[in-house]
């Protein structure tokens, strides 16, 4: 598989605090890669590091060239959407098409429409939307550059099992064709369901980078408090590392 992204010995510092340290992976095209940690970890700021939106104290984030336009090759889905509840969705998506200097904005606007399975309520302005349907706008205007890799701060936060699974079905479909998806989560599940691999995280270090199932072999599976889960694995992996 091709490299998408490369982050080498990546640490950022806020005066005392040390929220990442020495922090190296890569991810390569169409691999979903699941950041993981209790909270603290550095999950958002290692995203928000390789999105672009802050510089780190030390190291490098390598990404790759824009797909379409002069823009950034590293789409960047917040936690927070910085949408416009008064424009609809088309509007939306074709303002930041033009902020993103895509070249063709009304080709990208109808592409991401169909892709997003948007494209009956294009005219619906953002107030009126469920938060489901919100959150895959956000997702979308990340999208809209078709930049090769997608960071994503909490994709799912706050949304119902359905809202959760219409979600994901969007963006592993993007994964599918390629685009590398980072993303950090609290939801366990969703990691041990939907990722390729799973970068543990804990006080800014990076513990373990490896599949959901190579991490749930560093932990005694058979173990009545793990069952099975990557939550209850983690857990249990913390504990015996003394965190």
């Amino acid at each position: 598989m091709s490299r998408a992204l490369s982050v080498r010995g990546v640490a950022k510092r806020f005066g005392e605090l040390q929220a990442l340290r020495d922090v190296s992976f890569d991810t390569h095209a169409g691999e979903v890669v699941a950041v993981v940690g209790p909270n603290g970890a550095g999950k958002t700021t290692l995203l928000s590091i390789i999105a672009g939106t802050q510089r780190p104290s030390a190291g490098t984030v390598v990404g790759p060239p824009a797909a379409h336009g002069p823009g950034g090759g590293i789409g960047w889905v917040p936690q927070q959407p910085a949408l416009y509840s008064k424009l609809s969705v088309a509007e939306n998506l074709r303002l930041f098409a033009r902020l993103e200097r895509v070249a063709q904005p009304e080709a990208a606007v109808r592409r991401m429409l169909a892709q997003s399975g948007l494209a009956e309520r294009a005219a619906d302005r953002l107030e009126r939307l469920s938060g489901g349907n919100r959150q895959r706008v956000n997702v979308a205007i990340g999208l809209i550059a078709d930049p090769p890799v997608l960071a994503l701060d909490e994709p799912s936060a706050s949304l119902d099992p359905r809202q959760r699974e219409r979600l994901w079905e969007f963006i592993c479909a993007r994964s599918g064709s390629g685009t590398s998806v980072v993303f950090s989560t609290h939801t366990l599940g969703e990691a041990q369901q939907f990722a390729d691999r799973v970068i543990v995280l804990d006080r800014g270090e990076l513990l373990f980078d490896g599949s959901p199932q190579a991490f749930m072999q560093r932990v005694d599976v058979r173990a009545p408090s793990v069952d099975g889960s990557l939550e209850h694995a983690l857990v249990s992996f913390l504990e015996q590392l003394g965190r």
